[in-house]
């Protein structure tokens, strides 16, 4: 019994470890430019929000920018996947296999995180100048980074099963990315919008996640209130969206 799980747990150890070659090392070997994508994306906001403010919001906009690379590196699983999919039948041959969904969207999605490590190196640089956090501090902000992580590689699995180009699937990844990471007050406090449109911001996880770490950085003062509601709507959208996808997805109807 116990070589049965270990033999268990050594399989699913090669199957992610394979995701992560396939969709991220291979990859990143044979095109090295895609190294500068993933750190450009979230840098050329964080630039433009430090010019505008006058260096007033640097260290929001360093969060800003965690929270920007972790939510565009799930939601990158959604055009992979797709590509995956549609082009090299790999899903295909996955399904037929003893490897099951959640080795798979793991493997992916560590490969995810892969690619966002040469941004989340740039940025940790910036954050040791810019940021001072406790200890707690510091493993609240990884836990509401994991969550927001957890969030769009949910969305990015759900959407890509049903997808039936990357044409589509590259849609789908800017549309959202836009509306979840882009608009919503993710690089500067909530409070800069004008209210009644505040209440719209409400309408994106990653509302949640930035106040969350703009009052850890001591950005925003939150009353214990907003900082429990907060945690309860993020933790129960990441938990309602990986259920989604865990029941909803089109895993074996391709």
């Amino acid at each position: 019994m116990a070589d049965k799980n270990l033999t268990r747990k050594r399989n699913l150890f090669s199957q992610v470890f394979a995701g992560i070659l396939v969709n991220s090392v291979y990859e990143m070997q044979n095109y090295p430019i895609v190294l500068l994508n993933t750190v450009v994306s979230p840098l050329s906001i964080l630039v433009v929000i430090v010019f505008v403010s006058h260096g007033s919001l640097f260290g929001v906009g360093i969060m800003g920018g965690f929270i920007m690379a972790m939510f565009s590196a799930g939601m990158a699983l959604s055009a992979d996947l797709s590509h995956l999919k549609n082009d090299f039948k790999l899903q295909d041959m996955i399904v037929s296999s003893p490897t099951g969904w959640l080795a798979y969207m793991l493997g992916l999605s560590f490969a995810e995180i892969v690619y966002a490590i040469p941004a989340l190196i740039v940025l940790t640089v910036l954050a040791s100048f810019g940021l001072s956090l406790t200890l707690v501090g510091v493993l609240e902000f990884v836990a509401v980074l994991l969550l927001i992580f957890i969030t769009s590689i949910s969305i990015g699995y759900t959407l890509a099963t049903f997808s039936s180009d990357i044409v589509q699937s590259f849609a789908f990844t800017r549309l959202i990315s836009t509306f979840f990471s882009t608009i919503p007050p993710v690089y500067y406090p909530i409070t800069y919008i004008p209210l009644p449109f505040r209440y719209l911001a409400y309408l994106s996880p990653t509302t949640y996640a930035a106040e969350l770490v703009q009052g850890i950085g001591g950005y925003l003062s939150l009353s214990l209130t907003t900082v429990i509601i907060d945690w309860a709507v993020l933790i129960s959208v990441t938990v309602a969206l990986f259920v989604l996808a865990r029941n909803k997805a089109r895993w074996r109807e391709v």
